[in-house]
């Protein structure tokens, strides 16, 4: 149980992480933000956001990292959190920014790091 809850601590930490380092261009879109918003104000939000990545990172290492108990090595979790990261990312990007597109590269980098993962857990 404990890959499980450290994946998905991950997984919802890496929302936050996207939405504390690019939602602020989004919200410059619907206009919640301009462009003359102060940037302490939307560094002070991005840093609010950003709490709660830390409220689910911090856990989901410590409960994951084998020097605690759990199932993973630091390189393993590192490489699993470089996953999440670019699919949450990929996922935010297409989703709230319709101008982006996904191409041939993009697929042959998402191939390179799930044999990242692969060659990680490789005994």
């Amino acid at each position: 149980m404990a890959a499980f809850w450290t994946i998905l601590l991950l997984v919802v930490s890496n929302i936050f992480m996207t939405l504390a380092w690019y939602g602020h261009l989004k919200m410059q879109d619907l206009k919640w933000i301009s462009n003359t918003t102060p940037l302490i104000v939307v560094i002070l939000i991005s840093w609010g956001i950003a709490l709660m990545e830390y409220c689910c990172q911090v856990p989901a290492n410590r409960m994951g990292f084998h020097g605690n108990g759990g199932p993973f090595t630091l390189m393993q979790l590192k490489v699993i959190q470089e996953a999440i990261t670019l699919i949450i990312f990929t996922v935010f990007t297409v989703v709230f920014f319709k101008g982006e597109q996904l191409h041939w590269n993009h697929f042959a980098a998402f191939v390179c790091l799930i044999l990242a993962v692969y060659f990680v857990f490789m005994k």
